[in-house]
């Protein structure tokens, strides 16, 4: 069975960092391209980003330069490093492998 969990979501100021962890099981991590997407409230699902088999990785425009995905095969995790957070970014962070999601981690940036 696929699993995924989230951690390391919670409540930061605009300009700061959080570290998003995301632990897969039931499946070969190393071999599955992982992907981070968000929830805003009252809106649909966003895609966030990619890292893919060989380490290369996409972005959405609106992280781009800001957020930094990767990949620790040896503990089955992918991370999501989020700098220069903006109120903007609030949302609910899932971690996706395929049409598998994990159950979330909350981010909410606010003064």
């Amino acid at each position: 069975e696929v699993q995924l969990v989230e951690s390391g979501g919670g409540l930061v100021q605009p300009g700061g960092s959080l570290r998003l962890s995301c632990a897969a099981s039931g499946f070969t991590f190393s071999l599955s391209t992982m992907t981070w997407a968000r929830q805003a409230p009252g809106k649909g699902l966003e895609w966030v980003s990619d890292i893919y088999v060989n380490g290369n990785t996409g972005y959405a425009n609106s992280v781009k330069g800001r957020f930094t995905v990767s990949r620790e095969n040896a503990k089955n995790t992918v991370y999501l490093q989020m700098n220069s957070l903006k109120v903007e970014d609030t949302a609910v962070y899932y971690c996706q492998r395929g049409g598998t999601r994990g159950q979330g981690t909350q981010v909410t940036v606010s003064s």
